[in-house]
């Protein structure tokens, strides 16, 4: 395996970042937000408490794990393993036991940090969230924008609400599904294959809006908030290309430490997704400064 280019990062964040402003001025990115933009600040002057945070993953599946017998009955397995640990919480109490617990770990009482709410600000009409939360949504209506809002469905003879995105009526799809929505929550093992095979049916019951099918062929998008060491975003990823086939625009991963074997293949064999070595509480001002031409 060659070594990655780490260099042509270091020497390419710059151009990188003009080439999203320019698409985010012009309306024309795609946003794909993950977990990781509810982290916590990394330094000094951000402020995020982390009561208002929701957990990341595997804080979550610790939390449902002390509340069973997990750990006891499978002692081999790792009580971080958020679709199995779900999946035993589910069988162990029950599917709307378990969606409460989440709500109350990610929904109740938590709030949009700075870093969505600079996003909100910007003129992104294309937003892909794996999120169950709606912080994002609350943090576009404190912009005066009224999200269009379209739901995963587990169902495969259900149709695919779709939307024509507008500057203050962004299309937002929740594609692991919503907390009001307890069976479109995609986070159990079983809940994956579901996934997985609902991501293979055709139109018009193809759960992927047509308006984001039509755009990744000509939009860049930017990854937010994940780590492509995630073999579900992987999978993810695949399928949604598997669906357009090829003549996708740049792809840009936001990741503090890319992995070197992903970074690799992911841009070096398969020039995939271009990868920007920054954390989104560094990348995000930046980018912010940029789109309002602010130097």
């Amino acid at each position: 395996m060659a070594a990655p280019a780490n260099a042509f990062y270091l020497q390419n964040e710059e151009s990188a970042l003009d080439e999203i402003a320019e698409s985010v001025r012009a309306g024309q990115c795609i946003l794909f937000l993950g977990a990781g933009v509810h982290h916590a600040p990394p330094r000094a002057g951000f402020v995020y408490p982390a009561a208002h945070r929701p957990p990341m993953g595997s804080a979550l599946s610790r939390a449902l794990a002390t509340e069973t017998d997990f750990e006891r009955t499978f002692p081999n397995e790792s009580v971080t393993n958020l679709q199995r640990v779900s999946l035993y919480y589910e069988r162990q109490r029950s599917r709307s036991a378990l969606i409460s617990r989440i709500r109350a770990e990610v929904h109740k009482n938590r709030r949009p940090s700075p870093i969505l709410r600079a996003l909100a600000r910007m003129n992104f009409p294309l937003i892909i969230t794996t999120n169950y939360d709606q912080l994002f949504e609350r943090a576009l209506e404190r912009e005066q924008k009224q999200p269009r809002i379209s739901v995963y469905s587990p169902d495969r003879f259900t149709m695919t609400r779709d939307y024509t995105p507008a500057s203050a009526q962004p299309f937002l799809f929740k594609i692991h599904g919503d907390i009001d929505d307890p069976d479109s929550l995609v986070i159990t093992d079983e809940d994956y294959i579901q996934f997985v095979m609902r991501m293979t049916d055709r139109d018009p019951f193809n759960p992927v809006p047509e308006t984001f099918v039509y755009h990744l062929k000509r939009w860049p998008t930017l990854f937010l908030g994940y780590s492509l060491m995630d073999y579900n975003l992987r999978l993810l990823f695949k399928s949604l290309r598997w669906k357009v086939d090829s003549g996708f625009p740049d792809m840009y991963s936001v990741d503090t430490a890319p992995d070197p074997l992903i970074l690799d293949i992911w841009w070096n064999q398969r020039r995939y997704v271009r990868f920007i070595v920054q954390d989104v509480w560094r990348f995000i001002p930046k980018l912010a400064r940029l789109v309002s031409d602010v130097r």
